[in-house]
């Protein structure tokens, strides 16, 4: 990556502002992004992500009843006292952590348009500068970390930068898909096209979008002007499909994700993140995994 006093990539937009229907009743009161993974919500694991790739300003795209959210990362001065009292260092230490991560902002979407919306909302406050977007549904294991390389792809070539994972063909329907060139770099492809979720049997590859985006401040531009899309909302999908194809522009590259990835988007999957997160800690995996053995061999 280049030296951190080159460094034009700073900001992370994170659009928090989905109701989580698909998790109710837990979510009637709760904001999807802080239901537990083991014992940390979710949006601490991406808040997380993006202070590890050196992007300390962060500013979330929120919602109605996203108040806990904003109340997790502040401090609680009650909490830390009684639990300083207790000499309950390591407790402490952690309730501490989620606030000093990064510094964050927030500020509302109202009107639910889609995610391309809910990035245009960031406009004022990243201003003419590339940034990060992370989704809050896909969390990206800490030892395979793919931010620093967008990052630095985004740096090399003034274009904006997408996360792309293969995925077996008969799901690539579920995804956002890109028709891909190559480069001189194997974990980097320059991007010719992209389709929101296509039809069965008409994907141009088996590389799907994930949560990740480095994004060059000219996608604002063309957010704006971007009409309504698949599911009548404003998709982040189409705006890149422009970028990619405007001429004079710096194109939009794609960096192929090998590492782990877990997705918290459906019960079943949150279910299986947590178990797998659970399962690679020190603190937790070796009892877990034996326990997971035994019940396994019980099952019919």
């Amino acid at each position: 990556m280049s030296d951190e006093s080159q460094r034009t990539v700073r900001k992370a937009v994170i659009p928090v502002a989905g109701l989580g229907t698909r998790f109710l009743p837990a979510t009637k009161a709760t904001p999807k992004e802080m239901l537990p993974v083991v014992d940390k919500p979710a949006i601490q694991y991406v808040v997380e992500e993006a202070a590890d790739a050196g992007l300390q300003d962060v500013l979330m795209i929120t919602g109605r009843n996203k108040r806990p959210l904003e109340d997790h990362f502040d401090r609680v001065d009650g909490l830390e006292a009684a639990l300083a009292k207790k000499g309950d260092t390591e407790k402490l230490a952690a309730v501490r952590h989620a606030s000093e991560l990064a510094d964050i902002h927030y500020v509302r979407q109202g009107d639910p348009k889609g995610l391309g919306h809910a990035v245009l909302k960031g406009r004022q406050h990243v201003g003419q500068e590339p940034f990060a977007v992370l989704l809050g549904d896909d969390l990206i294991d800490e030892r395979s970390p793919i931010l620093p390389k967008m990052i630095d792809v985004a740096e090399k070539t003034g274009g904006s930068v997408v996360a792309l994972m293969e995925v077996p063909p008969e799901a690539i329907h579920l995804y956002g898909c890109a028709a891909v060139a190559a480069t001189d770099d194997d974990e980097v492809v320059k991007i010719t096209g992209l389709v929101e979720k296509p039809e069965q049997g008409q994907a141009p590859s088996n590389l799907a979008i994930i949560g990740r985006y480095v994004l060059a401040p000219e996608i604002f531009d063309v957010l704006e002007t971007t009409k309504p899309g698949r599911g009548n909302e404003i998709q982040l999908t189409d705006a890149l499909q422009t970028l990619a194809e405007q001429d004079g522009g710096n194109g939009v590259y794609g960096v192929i994700f090998k590492g782990a990835r877990y997705d918290t988007g459906d019960k079943l999957d949150y279910l299986k993140a947590v178990v797998q997160i659970a399962s690679a800690r020190e603190d937790l995996g070796a009892d877990l995994n034996s326990w997971l053995k035994e019940y396994v061999a019980t099952l019919p």
